[in-house]
């Protein structure tokens, strides 16, 4: 008997397949954990965490767009042989839903959050819950509140009254809604910022946020101070830094690939982040490399994570 697949998540589907073209149909049936030769080298790791960190490792999918692009099962065997336990998605890669679920399976790997569109909250949000309960994630989100030039106290209002009700939408379907802070918010407002005022107008019970350190660090703020000033908000946090020397103070939420660098390499000082982010109850940990060479790079940060000490 032919399986149907609800009109909500063949939507999903559907609009996925829009944004991400197939991958050629050799990419979709690798044999378990095989590797095109130029990734063979990458030996099979297991994380031991020897130091204080004792989160599992996760890894935002965007870190290895390039292969994504032409070999996303390559990709999630390879995400996998690293030692990492858990991915943060949004998207199929072209695959059936049951076969991406199978290559997920087969690298060891599960979905913990997936992140989508602005204009896919507010338009099809029965769509983005289907995904996420097939995919098996816990938390869905938005990393970038749409805007034109500077961020303004105008966009934050509309962003706040439209999070409470994707928060909800989301807290009665069982999925928790996080916003990802991009490093454009820390406008001055007040006495904070806009990104404060987001914080504060947001039912806690409804919006959680997830932290990416760069883009917290990156504008002039303190991602301690940050999680000490609003205990409980912060869930999920990506981990990635910035080059020395790179100064900080922009408010655009951009940063040269060139110039972001592995942790322990960078500027923030994360044994302090990490210690505060575990105290605070931070749930899942991503790594995000931006740089150009994320295969070489993402074992520096699994390293750094398994030694780290505060």
């Amino acid at each position: 008997m032919k399986r149907l697949v609800p009109r909500s998540l063949a939507l999903a589907l559907l609009l996925l397949a829009a944004c991400h073209s197939a991958p050629p149909s050799t990419a979709l049936t690798a044999s378990p954990l095989d590797l095109p030769p130029s990734l063979a080298s990458v030996a099979p790791h297991t994380v031991r965490l020897q130091g204080d960190f004792k989160a599992p490792i996760g890894v935002q999918l965007y870190t290895f767009r390039e292969l994504a692009k032409t070999d996303p099962v390559a990709m999630f065997h390879l995400i996998g042989r690293m030692g990492v336990t858990h991915v943060e998605g949004g998207s199929t890669y072209g695959m059936p839903i049951e076969r991406y679920r199978q290559v997920l399976r087969e690298s060891g790997l599960h979905t913990t959050s997936s992140l989508f569109g602005y204009d896919l909250f507010k338009s099809h949000p029965d769509s983005i819950i289907a995904l996420a309960h097939a995919l098996g994630a816990k938390y869905v989100g938005i990393a970038w509140i749409p805007h034109q030039g500077d961020f303004k106290e105008s966009d934050a209002r509309t962003a706040i009254a439209d999070f409470n009700v994707f928060g909800r939408q989301m807290k009665d379907a069982g999925l928790t809604f996080v916003y990802h802070t991009h490093g454009y918010e820390p406008h001055p407002y007040g006495d904070g910022t806009l990104l404060d005022l987001i914080i504060r107008e947001t039912d806690p019970t409804l919006v959680k946020f997830e932290m990416d350190v760069l883009w917290t660090f990156l504008p002039g703020g303190d991602p301690i101070a940050l999680i000490h000033k609003y205990p409980g908000r912060f869930k999920l946090m990506h981990i990635k830094d910035m080059k020395p020397g790179v100064p900080r103070g922009s408010l655009v939420g951009l940063l040269p690939d060139t110039l972001q660098t592995p942790i322990g390499e960078g500027q923030v000082n994360w044994p302090a982040v990490l210690a505060a982010a575990e105290k605070d109850g931070f749930e899942y940990y991503y790594i995000e490399d931006e740089t150009p060479t994320p295969v070489a790079n993402v074992p520096k940060y699994i390293s750094y994570l398994e030694h780290v000490k505060y």
